[in-house]
């Protein structure tokens, strides 16, 4: 399963390259390439690529499906880490769904990438992340338990996954994202985002006012209603050539 990514990536390794980052002050942003190794899983066959930075002391990972080093529109999905959601499977939030979703279909394409990063409760922890669920307990929505803890509605930044992408020499995305913010924040750090993929999936009982809170005060881009469908738009379309298929 190696691939041409992959023997790029091996090199920087052996060459200890740190894209960028000669001389750098603190204040910029640094990534480092740590390890690469392949990754069977459920949803396909990736590489998964460790890099350290010099910004919140985490590690971060790109699961990188075929050739993605110096490549254009290469579809992107920023997964920020909801241990109760990606590992127990929580129903209050959509993380574990959003995930397996972008795998699977990067999975079916030629190429692509998830990021994995360590971002855990939009930005503000596990252990606050757990308190703002308490005050959803008795009433609060998800950003108004947010802001009763002294945060923002969202603390994530993105700086280091624009310069994960960057060492990876990525020319330009197409990002499967319903949050603007993220567009806008790898824009400013000089990744060009040349198209948009909706990534939308059906909520359930217990995360339908969640989402609903994300769209109404977070400007995620999520339509819970849709338009109308007249009957006769029920039929399937009739192209030429193609075969007749069974309902």
């Amino acid at each position: 399963m190696t691939t041409s990514t992959h023997e790029q990536i091996k090199l920087m390794l052996e060459e200890n390259a740190c894209p960028g980052c000669e001389g750098i002050h603190r204040n910029f942003v640094c990534v480092h390439i740590e390890a690469i190794a392949e990754l069977p899983s459920r949803f396909g066959d990736f590489h998964i690529v460790a890099f350290s930075n010099n910004q919140d002391g985490k590690e971060h990972v790109a699961i990188i499906k075929g050739e993605v080093f110096g490549a254009e529109d290469v579809p992107v999905r920023l997964h920020s880490e909801c241990l109760t959601g990606d590992v127990i499977g929580s129903l209050r939030c959509d993380c574990r769904d959003q995930l397996e979703a972008a795998l699977r279909k990067i999975g079916e394409m030629d190429k692509g990438i998830v990021l994995y990063l360590r971002q855990e409760g939009r930005g503000i922890g596990l252990t606050n992340k757990i308190r703002a669920y308490s005050l959803q307990d008795k009433g609060l929505d998800t950003v108004e338990a947010n802001l009763a803890l002294g945060f923002r509605d969202d603390e994530r930044d993105y700086a280091v996954a624009a310069h994960m992408l960057h060492a990876l020499q990525v020319q330009s995305v197409h990002l499967m994202t319903n949050n603007p913010k993220k567009i806008s924040q790898l824009e400013q750090y000089g990744v060009k985002v040349s198209k948009r993929l909706p990534h939308i999936l059906p909520p359930n009982e217990h995360n339908i006012f969640y989402l609903e809170t994300k769209a109404a005060k977070s400007g995620h881009m999520i339509d819970f209603h849709g338009k109308t469908h007249l009957p006769e738009q029920g039929d399937l379309p009739i192209v030429e050539g193609m075969r007749e298929v069974e309902r």
